[in-house]
């Protein structure tokens, strides 16, 4: 995982922002369009849009995917189906050169033409015009969007509208390191990103690839390559690629842990990071290069991800030396630019524009050690884009809907006076988003060619909760600066979900929130059942240190007599306070979410997953209740100690709490597993022939690693002695 930024101050002291009206024009006329279009001229009069007009389709093959979806989106979320005659015309035109593109970040505008399109809208003609077909799927996707239900009616207004992108490629990291999504899942994904305009999708696979190159890590569920190259297809149809995504040299304990991978390792003991002097780890990596690219035909894009190779050039033992080879070289950066090199030109030489992290440690001085043919996946600052850009590396800007929260993304803070804990603060993701995207330095001192947006997988939230992050990144990528995030928030609730939703702004943040009291209730403690770190982004430990887990402290175990030894409901006063103050907002949170799965026309299984999680949220709420009351009852025994009989029931009253805790436990993490496989393959120890080799990673600590099945939902509280 990436870390995140939080402050970009000096971003708005280097670069002028760009200029965004207060609302939109179309949001100022009630419609929803997500990303906003870069030219809108609307007149006064809105008309209806019915089945009474019928389409017509110049230069467009009569199967061309705008034409299906357009009859797919407005009958799946309207109603409508449009005729076969009629004097109202909705007409889409395939003509090279037909639509000119304006002012871009990205100076490639042969690349930007082929996503432009424009549409005139009138009371008995509509045109979407397009110079590729790309541009005029994103035509007919912008058109379903503006449609608008009003007093039994649909409605679109009268005006012309012109588009195309700021950057050419929005993209999107999907994480499947630690479950697999069923194919229909992934393929209703690759939808929803065409819907809201990425043509990125990067899925990170790791064991859940059926590698014929390395059988031996591939995970009990796993995709076959000819399931692969289907999904590759299908996001081709809609203009999505499906990128394939492999770490290299740090972050494969996914194949390091594995015995026959072992001698592999930079270092004996870390299954981290690979040996990048030892000619095996090559072999290795090229034939699964090879196996995901067989089976990915159609794609330009590889992620070769570079991501934290904390140790690079470091290790100078009996089975690896890249230490005497980063001497040789002149920096540990050279080093990792010389794997770099070796591993990406194996892909470039096959066809693969490579994207792949231009980050620590590499220095300024390395850049010119790697091959012009690359694409950085992050830009890297003012010390550092300038040269990424004189020696021909194109950048893209990176952000993230997911770091290390738990349960659901930071898209709203937590105030401070609602925590028990000081010191961690929180962003707000699409905020944040919109900020990096628009203002950064980048911008200026960068050769942009898109934005990436990452849900990492690290703390096993669902990728459901991602889809809001997504969106707005991708809205901003396309059209940067506008509108603003609070509009881009609500343009994508109606979208997202149906225009009949209501109060989902409310929703998010009350699922946010709740979500960072869910982390903040409990106490951080060093793990002692777990085996420990061996090393972070600054050293390698000296002595390896543990691992982090959450625990509450339980009220004390009674003395013989029945006496306890302190005030424990006075320490922790402000937890069940809050607990209480929690409790009120998850009723409100429960009622919205039920009420809105009654009005969402699409995407129902999101709020599924919601209310599955608000139950997860409401399960802590209640069980710091209980506990309160367990201590309740230690007290009255105390109070009663010289009444056996009295002060025994107490003690009984305590075991028969800490018994509902673990009922109410176990039924709320059965409820979480049948939704979540709803979209997922179980999460087990063996299936189809294959067992799961389960071995934690040496540095990172992931919380799905933890267990092999879905109990990691609720890890901390099986360390508890309920």
């Amino acid at each position: 995982m990436k870390p995140t930024f939080t402050g970009l101050i000096y971003i708005f002291l280097a670069v002028p922002p760009v200029h965004a009206e207060t609302v939109s024009p179309l949001q100022a006329r009630g419609y929803n369009v997500m990303p906003q279009p870069q030219v809108v001229k609307l007149r006064a009069s809105d008309f209806e849009f019915g089945s009474d007009w019928k389409i017509e389709v110049q230069g467009a093959a009569p199967d061309d995917v705008a034409i299906e979806t357009l009859r797919d989106e407005l009958g799946r979320r309207y109603g409508l189906t449009l005729g076969v005659s009629g004097g109202n015309v909705l007409r889409l035109i395939l003509a090279p050169n037909s639509v000119a593109v304006g002012a871009s970040q990205d100076g490639d505008k042969q690349g930007l033409a082929e996503q432009a399109y424009k549409i005139d809208l009138s009371r008995d003609r509509v045109t979407i015009v397009a110079n590729a077909p790309a541009g005029l799927f994103y035509g007919a996707v912008t058109l379903v969007q503006l449609v608008k239900p009003a007093h039994g009616a649909l409605l679109l207004p009268e005006g012309h509208i012109e588009d195309w992108p700021d950057l050419q490629t929005r993209q999107i990291y999907w994480d499947d390191a630690h479950h697999l999504d069923r194919m229909e899942t992934l393929k209703h994904a690759l939808r929803q990103a065409a819907f809201f305009k990425i043509n990125g999708f990067s899925l990170k696979l790791e064991g859940h690839f059926q590698f014929k190159s390395a059988p031996a890590l591939v995970e009990p569920q796993a995709m076959t390559p000819a399931e692969f190259q289907e999904l590759t297809d299908y996001g081709l149809r809609y203009h999505v690629q499906l990128i394939p995504y492999l770490d290299g040299p740090g972050h494969i304990a996914f194949i390091l842990k594995h015995p026959e991978y072992a001698k592999l390792r930079e270092y004996p003991d870390s299954n981290y990071e690979l040996c990048a002097t030892n000619p095996d780890s090559y072999k290795l990596m090229f034939g699964m290069f090879q196996d995901l690219i067989d089976a990915n035909k159609g794609v330009k894009y590889f992620y070769l991800s570079t991501d934290e190779p904390y140790y690079v050039g470091m290790a100078d033992n009996a089975q690896c030396q890249e230490g005497r080879r980063a001497k040789e070289l002149g920096s540990v950066g050279k080093m990792l630019a010389e794997f770099v090199t070796k591993t990406a030109n194996y892909l470039h030489d096959r066809g693969r524009t490579v994207v792949f992290w231009g980050e620590y440690p590499l220095k300024p001085e390395d850049l010119p050690s790697l091959p012009s043919h690359l694409v950085n996946g992050e830009v890297y600052g003012p010390q550092f884009d300038p040269l990424f850009k004189k020696h021909g590396i194109r950048e893209m800007i990176y952000t993230s809907s997911e770091g290390e929260e738990k349960m659901f993304p930071d898209y709203f803070p937590l105030p401070a006076d609602k925590r028990v804990h000081t010191g961690r603060g929180t962003g707000r993701r699409v905020t944040d988003t919109f900020q990096k995207i628009t203002f950064d330095t980048a911008r200026r001192d960068a050769n942009l060619i898109g934005s990436i947006n990452a849900g990492w997988a690290d703390m096993g939230l669902h990728p459901e909760t991602f889809w809001m992050g997504y969106a707005t990144s991708a809205a901003t990528g396309w059209h940067p600066g506008s509108p603003d995030p609070a509009e881009l928030m609500a343009t994508f609730y109606p979208l997202f979900y149906g225009p009949r939703v209501f109060n989902m702004n409310r929703v998010y943040e009350l699922m946010s929130t709740q979500a960072q009291f869910w982390s903040d209730s409990w106490d951080q403690v060093n793990a002692t059942a777990l085996k420990p770190i061996w090393g972070n982004s600054y050293r390698i430990f000296d002595k390896p240190q543990p691992r982090h887990d959450q625990s509450l402290p339980l009220p004390p175990v009674p003395a013989a007599d029945l006496t306890t030894s302190h005030d424990w409901a006075k320490d922790n006063a402000k937890r069940f306070q809050l607990a209480a103050e929690f409790l009120r907002e998850n009723d409100e949170l429960l009622g919205l979410l039920n009420a809105n799965m009654a009005r969402a026309d699409v995407n129902r299984y999101n709020l599924e997953v919601f209310l599955a999680i608000a139950h997860l949220y409401r399960q802590n709420l209640e069980m710091l209740q209980t506990i309160q009351q367990m201590n309740g009852s230690l007290q009255g025994a105390d109070a009663a100690h010289d009444k056996p009989k009295a002060a025994i029931g107490s003690v009984d009253r305590a075991l028969e709490l800490a018994n509902t805790i673990r009922y109410a436990r176990n039924v709320v993490l059965a409820d979480a597993i049948a939704t979540w496989y709803k979209a997922w393959f179980p999460r087990v120890a063996e299936a189809n022939g294959r067992r799961y080799v389960h071995e934690l990673d040496d540095v990172k600590d992931h919380l799905p690693d933890r267990t092999v099945d879905m109990t990691y939902l609720i890890y901390r509280q099986l360390l508890l002695p309920l």
